[in-house]
């Protein structure tokens, strides 16, 4: 092969980069152009007030493409599917209780985005804000408003893989003092204390006293619930094979998604019901597997998302392990119930 042939090959081969990149970048632009646009069939959204107060609606983050596209929106919770109001508040990950919400938002540099926590007032004004450290995956408040929790990826970008890491942090939203991480708290396993340097934890949720919660413990390969105490920093364990419990309205129960053998990898788990009280557990009427930290819609059902047209859409499913899933909601994720 001559030299005047290999050049033009490379050069070919450039050419063909070249188009392949440039058409790679035109369908992006032109997908990003669309969400800014309403689609047909989609939920009506319209601009208004949001409030954290008040009882019977949820608040969730609109998944709907148009120009409210992951804003905080509310709809009766009689009505989850029926015409959304839009705060104009952007939110990747949401949840309030009792008049105070947490929102974990992008912030998007001219490298790469970094990450913060917004504590949100009822009328969705920002009383306090926290740089988080990696990918926003889940969020949670105390059910007095006392208290919020975040989790982030910082290293790798899914729970289905056994090559990530969290960080889980939780704040006192009277005071502000936050504590940045919970592998600071002492570890008591099966009894006894534990340490390892492999330990990850996510998915906290609140109890309704300010000083327990739940969150999933990760260490040499296995996940297990743990109990956490705000006021002894220590966490126990409870019982393997949980991730991102949610505590019923009552404290008796955990919702989790849970590992099933047999599994695809990339899809490995189920939802299932623990009772605290006998260490009982009840697999949920949901075939599909469900990556979400579920929520109580009330102590009879539970609603979590699945992936969906527009990103994900909500379900519920009745939380003793009965009846069937049902949508509930198109486009919309990270519901949150006003009690």
């Amino acid at each position: 092969m001559t030299v005047r042939t290999r050049i033009l090959i490379l050069l070919s081969a450039v050419v063909a980069l070249a188009a392949v990149g440039a058409a790679s970048v035109l369908h992006a632009s032109a997908r990003a152009d669309r969400r800014d646009h309403t689609q047909a069939g989609g939920p009506k959204v319209t601009p208004g007030t949001v409030s954290l107060t008040g009882h019977g609606r949820m608040v969730f983050r609109n998944m709907a493409w148009g120009p409210h596209r992951d804003e905080l929106t509310t709809v009766p919770a009689s009505d989850p599917a029926g015409p959304r109001t839009a705060s104009g508040v952007k939110c990747l990950r949401f949840y309030a209780a009792s008049g105070t919400g947490v929102c974990l938002q992008a912030v998007h540099g001219p490298v790469s985005d970094t990450y913060r926590a917004l504590i949100l007032d009822d009328r969705l004004r920002t009383r306090d804000h926290y740089d988080v450290p990696g990918i926003p995956s889940r969020a949670r408040v105390s059910p007095t408003g006392h208290f919020a929790a975040w989790t982030a990826f910082v290293g790798g970008d899914s729970y289905a893989g056994t090559n990530f890491s969290t960080r889980a942090a939780i704040v006192d939203t009277r005071t502000g003092e936050l504590i940045p991480s919970l592998e600071a708290f002492r570890i008591v396993k099966d009894g006894h204390p534990y340490r390892a340097a492999d330990t990850n934890f996510w998915g906290v949720t609140f109890a309704a006293d300010d000083r327990t919660f739940y969150a999933t413990l990760a260490t040499r390969g296995s996940t297990h619930l743990v109990r956490g105490d705000l006021r002894t920093r220590t966490v126990t364990t409870l019982h393997a094979n949980v991730e991102c419990p949610s505590l019923s309205p009552d404290g008796t129960r955990v919702a989790y998604k849970k590992r099933v053998k047999g599994l695809p990898k990339e899809a490995p788990w189920h939802l299932y019901l623990l009772d605290l009280r006998t260490m009982h557990e009840t697999p949920l009427a949901e075939p599909r597997s469900v990556d979400d930290q579920a929520v109580w819609k009330d102590t009879r059902t539970i609603v979590y998302a699945l992936p969906g047209d527009y990103g994900a859409d909500l379900y519920e499913v009745p939380a003793d392990g009965s009846g069937q899933p049902r949508r509930i909601s198109k486009a919309a994720v990270s519901p949150a119930y006003l009690r």
